[in-house]
């Protein structure tokens, strides 16, 4: 029994958009460097393509996954986005564009083992090394501070963001974005957590050492809105949260309290810089063991 439920969940958690919507350019041809993004379908756009930093990143799973770095010029802080189980990189560069438009910080995605240009097999545990990833590429390639990052997951992705915020004790903040409590928890409303389940966000969120910030719809058909709701109460450092009333799985960011809440939390955040104690060591990783989801352009439904 406990396979199978696992396995279903599994199944619910990704959904790798086939064909992918996007090609990383190389230069010198296939085996050179990273060097950009090309949309070629789906919802991308291509806004956001032609300034967007590629790398194919080598994890400890053995995978390598492609990620996109969008510099801001007056940014203080950067926003590392784990996106949801049915989008990929390529059509998530219009959204990031606009993030970083707004907000005024850089942003970093990537794709999980499995999606777009990633190699490998989406699994939870590949999810995890795939963010750690890029997680040491944001120190190591540019230079940048535990303390100058913010961790948004939307969805699915709120699974492996959890599982880097609960190791890092100095990050400036988390986002999460209609998460789930676990895996299993969207199919059955079970009350305990169960060894096999995958993506244990109500565990992990109590470990988390810095703002939380939890938005959710209440009419979200997908994950159910008492998923935000437990984990914004679970969490040490509450954020108001945001609950858009009417809001669906795939659609937040088409309401203007998305971005005008976001600006809130992303302002707070930067008066917290000079102001939040510094651990030793913060900078390690502790080691340890649908629907399609369409990101709209701010004021579309």
């Amino acid at each position: 029994m406990g396979n199978v439920t696992a396995s279903v969940a599994a199944r619910f958690a990704f959904f790798p958009p086939e064909p992918a919507s996007y090609e990383v350019i190389r230069r010198g041809g296939s085996d050179g460097e990273a060097a950009g993004i090309r949309i070629v379908s789906g919802m991308g756009g291509g806004r956001g393509e032609r300034d967007a930093e590629a790398h194919v990143i080598s994890t400890r799973s053995g995978t390598k996954v492609a990620t996109a770095f969008l510099r801001h010029p007056s940014a203080k802080l950067t926003l590392l986005y784990s996106h949801g189980n049915a989008a990929d990189l390529g059509q998530m560069l219009e959204l990031l564009s606009e993030l970083r438009s707004h907000l005024k910080l850089n942003v970093m995605c990537y794709d999980y083992s499995g999606y777009g240009a990633s190699t490998g097999k989406p699994t939870e545990h590949n999810t995890y090394h795939d963010i750690e990833a890029v997680y040491d590429c944001l120190k190591k390639q540019y230079d940048i501070r535990q303390e100058d990052i913010i961790l948004y997951g939307q969805s699915v992705g709120s699974g492996p963001t959890l599982h880097l915020a609960s190791r890092l004790k100095n990050l400036r903040g988390v986002v999460l974005h209609s998460p789930i409590l676990s895996g299993i928890r969207v199919l059955y409303p079970i009350k305990v957590t169960l060894p096999f389940d995958i993506f244990k966000n109500i565990d992990r969120i109590k470990q988390v050492k810095c703002p939380v910030l939890v938005m959710h719809g209440t009419a979200d058909e997908i994950v159910d809105f008492s998923h935000g709701k437990r984990l914004y109460e679970l969490a040490k450092e509450k954020y108001d949260p945001l609950w858009v009333t009417g809001g669906g799985h795939c659609n937040l960011e088409t309401f203007p309290e998305y971005i005008k809440h976001l600006r809130k939390f992303i302002s707070d955040m930067e008066k917290l810089q000079a102001e939040r104690p510094v651990y030793t060591n913060a900078s390690s990783i502790n080691e340890t063991e649908v629907k399609h989801n369409k990101c709209l352009r701010f004021g579309k439904r």
